[in-house]
């Protein structure tokens, strides 16, 4: 009998990096991702800079009665921090078996001709470089525990262009690419690389950013279900590929947007089925 989704992750130790949430209307990717891990059994590492917001993940998890999540403070550009991270599962666990890069920003606005270099490399540390960082203290402890999952979040302005920025399409690029370039390196070692690609879901950090509701209807409507979505949407994706369910995936690049990759362009007001 195959395993499901629950068994499969049933005592299995995660790290989630950008497992908080900014206060506001619904959750973040990553305390989605966190909830829903713990909600199949697995014992999270709650990873964020900000201790009050992976806090509160952990209550809500307490809450729930299924599962662990155990906060971690740090920065996932240091390595240390990451080691550190990476320790806090081993030590409390014993093992490492899913690994979810989910922390990234929006970096500075502008072209090639505008983008300030300094923002433009920071940027590139906070949504790249700290990817890899976590992967290679994640990596050793996953091939020790027998092969694991490493989910990396990237986003569909890393698979299309018109984006007003630089920096953000850039990066995300980046995070599909590296994702394919890790899945045929650690292959051997029986570990799963995949990628998710949010679409404009709706989560606390869009919200923080200033929305209005003429804007957020837009953003709907560019979507074939013209829905909206939400950190749920994500984090269940990211749930999937960690699971066993997935086992036959790997260097898989998923999108989680309504269908809006699906379609060059849908004019306002136009109807996705005959558009």
């Amino acid at each position: 009998m195959e395993q499901g989704i629950a068994a499969d992750l049933e005592g299995k130790a995660a790290i989630v990096t950008g497992a908080g949430s900014r206060p506001g209307e619904g959750v973040g990717n990553g305390r989605a991702a966190a909830i829903l891990l713990a909600r199949a059994g697995a014992r999270v590492v709650l990873a964020d800079a900000r201790e009050d917001w992976a806090e509160d993940t952990r209550r809500m998890i307490a809450e729930e009665g299924k599962g662990e999540g155990v906060v971690a403070t740090g920065d996932v550009t240091k390595p240390k921090d990451c080691r550190r991270i990476v320790e806090a599962a081993t030590g409390r666990f014993g093992r490492l078996d899913v690994l979810v890069n989910n922390v990234g920003v929006s970096g500075p606005r502008g072209t090639a001709e505008e983008v300030d270099l300094d923002a433009w490399n920071a940027g590139l540390l906070v949504n790249v470089t700290s990817m890899m960082l976590m992967a290679k203290f994640a990596v050793p402890a996953m091939r020790k525990a027998g092969g694991g999952a490493i989910v990396n979040i990237a986003s569909v302005a890393g698979l299309t262009g018109g984006h007003p920025s630089l920096l953000y399409p850039t990066s995300k690029g980046a995070v599909v690419n590296m994702t394919r370039a890790m899945a045929v390196h650690h292959a051997k070692d029986g570990i799963r690389v995949n990628c998710v690609c949010p679409g404009m879901v709706y989560t606390p950090m869009v919200q923080e950013g200033g929305m209005s509701p003429e804007l957020r209807d837009a953003r709907r409507r560019r979507s074939v279900l013209q829905t909206e979505g939400s950190g749920w949407d994500v984090g269940a994706a990211v749930a999937f590929l960690a699971s066993g369910n997935a086992r036959w995936m790997t260097g898989a690049i998923v999108p989680v947007d309504a269908g809006a990759t699906a379609v060059t362009a849908i004019a306002t007001g136009t109807d996705p089925a005959t558009a």
